[in-house]
């Protein structure tokens, strides 16, 4: 366990076997890399960049095939698709999953289950059905579900897919008060425009690789298309050119 850092990662590789003769991929290749507790983080790289991977190895859903893979508390993972995560019939009742697994009390699951719908904005829907929310919604169930279990580390996989202009603003909204209120906030996704303006650290991944690790606004006077990610700061006008 860390003190200073929420995510320590010292040498991380993830290598898959593909069976028969066909060898081996190499998912991660030596990732090394620290992030600071109460940090918002952005991750981006293209598909196949190795996000997911990382993702799944920080938040203990998959073993590292070798190097050290170190957190300061269990994380929470938001999936790309929340509605995979919802267990209940209504908010209420899935937020209440993770304190009744735990042996909570009656009196302190109510608690924590309306303090989590209130935090993100859910507690008027508390006893609607699951199916009648939004994507955004469903997003911020999800993120309910993690702070009744008293996460301080969470990760968001591709947060914006599928979602409206509403819908993105919905999640910034919550992404900033989850960072405001001292939680490590780590963001995987491809779709920087959206998100970056909020992360104080910016690591990039191409091919199982880290290739850029530090504050955005370095990042952002390099040729981020040279790594499969779309720059920010780049207009229409020049995303045109580059079509046609």
């Amino acid at each position: 366990m860390i003190s200073r850092n929420a995510v320590h990662l010292d040498d991380v590789y993830k290598i898959f076997s593909n069976g028969g003769n066909e060898g081996r991929t190499i998912a991660l290749n030596g990732i090394s890399l620290d992030i600071g507790t109460g940090s918002f983080t952005v991750i981006g790289g293209a598909n196949g960049s190795g996000k997911s991977v990382l993702m799944e190895i920080i938040s203990g859903l998959l073993d590292a095939s070798n190097g050290t893979v170190e957190t300061s508390s269990r994380p929470g993972l938001i999936f790309q698709d929340a509605a995979a995560q919802i267990l209940g019939d209504t908010p209420r009742e899935d937020v209440e999953v993770g304190p009744k697994n735990l042996r909570m009390g009656k009196t302190e699951i109510k608690k924590i289950v309306e303090d989590s719908l209130k935090k993100v904005s859910l507690l008027d829907k508390a006893d609607f059905p699951c199916d009648s929310l939004s994507g955004g919604e469903k997003r911020r169930l999800a993120v309910a579900s993690i702070l009744a279990m008293d996460r301080d580390i969470m990760i968001f996989d591709e947060p914006y897919a599928n979602l409206d202009y509403p819908g993105v603003k919905d999640v910034n909204k919550m992404l900033r008060e989850m960072h405001g209120c001292g939680k490590t906030v780590i963001v995987l996704t491809h779709e920087l425009e959206k998100c970056l303006g909020l992360a104080d650290h910016f690591i990039v991944l191409v091919k199982g690789e880290k290739v850029f690790d530090g504050k955005p606004e370095e990042a952002l006077s390099m040729d981020l298309e040279n790594w499969g990610i779309r720059n920010p700061l780049v207009s229409y006008s020049d995303v045109k050119s580059l079509v046609w």
